[in-house]
């Protein structure tokens, strides 16, 4: 049943968070970030947050990281406004490495196809 919870947590934490991003965070480092997904823990404590880079450079990479970590309170405290919980998980920020990886796969079925 929590686990139930958690994710029902996740997918509204996903949608506020990509609101939040895209209206009310001014970093310009925060651009072209694109929330993927949120992993909620059972006891609602903790959440990770998946996100992409429209670019994909490491260091477009590693700022945006960076920016998303220094407004971590700021968002926190919006999705607290936002999402009626006793206590805001608290949010951790992590790139999604999935979309590279079929992005890469693509490449190589494509190469294989101009091969033969």
């Amino acid at each position: 049943m929590s686990q139930m919870r958690a994710q029902r947590v996740g997918e509204q934490m996903k949608k506020e968070l990509s609101d939040i991003l895209m209206r009310e965070v001014k970093d310009p480092r925060v651009e072209f970030v694109t929330v993927t997904g949120v992993d909620v823990t059972g006891d609602l404590q903790q959440a990770t947050v998946y996100f992409t880079v429209l670019g994909e450079s490491e260091e477009e990479e590693e700022e945006t990281l960076k920016a998303l970590r220094q407004a971590k309170g700021f968002i926190r405290s919006e999705i607290g406004k936002r999402i009626q919980l006793r206590k805001t998980p608290d949010i951790e920020f992590d790139f999604d490495e999935s979309i590279a990886y079929g992005n890469r796969i693509e490449k190589l079925i494509n190469d294989l196809k101009k091969e033969k």
